[in-house]
């Protein structure tokens, strides 16, 4: 069960439960098994939230400008610091750490060293983008989940979403990143029009208005 909270807060509940960038949630069920965190912006490493799924076992994967105040609350033993091209595992779970940056805006440089995650369960590929513009390496990704920023200003916007995901061809894309701090709740269905018919999308960011 796959489900997403606000911006690119995404819950994973597989065999552990494993979130991604939590962000404004309204419930402290203190369950993460493992939580990745993309880069430091208040939208993505928000200590309040983490604490909220944190528990004494809970990992956080994390970029290394994140390391001072992911300490105040995990056990060094409990923190993994990541870079782009790292690969690690983490229970069954193998985790290719991929660069996530702009090309043209200044709000994501990439000497930030700020990341994307593909999660490999199996035979299945997650590929959480983080906050980021379309980047060559992308094209040829071979992923079957795709959560893909559309907001446009600090990410992709609706047209150049729609363009990589016709490229990268993944079973199922899911647009993140639209709808509060930027980006109209509207993006989410003009994405899901535009992209190619044999590409199965799912509005799950507002799917309960």
């Amino acid at each position: 069960m796959i489900t997403i909270n606000e911006q690119s807060s995404i819950r994973f509940e597989l065999d552990k439960i494993i979130c991604f960038d939590p962000f404004h949630l309204s419930n402290s069920n203190h369950d993460a098994d493992v939580i990745f965190i993309t880069h430091s912006h208040y939208d993505h490493f928000s200590i309040e939230d983490i604490c909220k799924v944190q528990n004494e076992n809970t990992i956080i994967v994390c970029p290394s400008d994140c390391l001072e105040e992911a300490s105040k609350i995990f056990s060094s033993e409990n923190i993994i610091t990541v870079s782009p091209g790292d690969e690690i595992t983490l229970f069954q779970f193998s985790i290719s750490v991929v660069p996530a940056y702009n090309i043209d805006k200044p709000f994501h440089p990439k000497t930030n060293n700020w990341v994307g995650y593909l999660l490999h369960d199996g035979e299945v590929t997650y590929y959480v983008m983080g906050d980021t513009d379309h980047l060559p390496f992308m094209d040829t990704l071979k992923v079957d989940y795709l959560f893909v920023p559309i907001g446009g200003k600090f990410t992709m916007n609706v047209s150049e979403a729609v363009e990589l995901v016709n490229k990268m061809k993944p079973r199922v894309a899911i647009p993140i990143h639209y709808g509060t701090i930027i980006g109209e709740v509207g993006f989410g269905e003009d994405f899901q029009k535009k992209i190619s018919d044999d590409i199965e999308c799912r509005l799950l960011l507002f799917s309960n208005m």
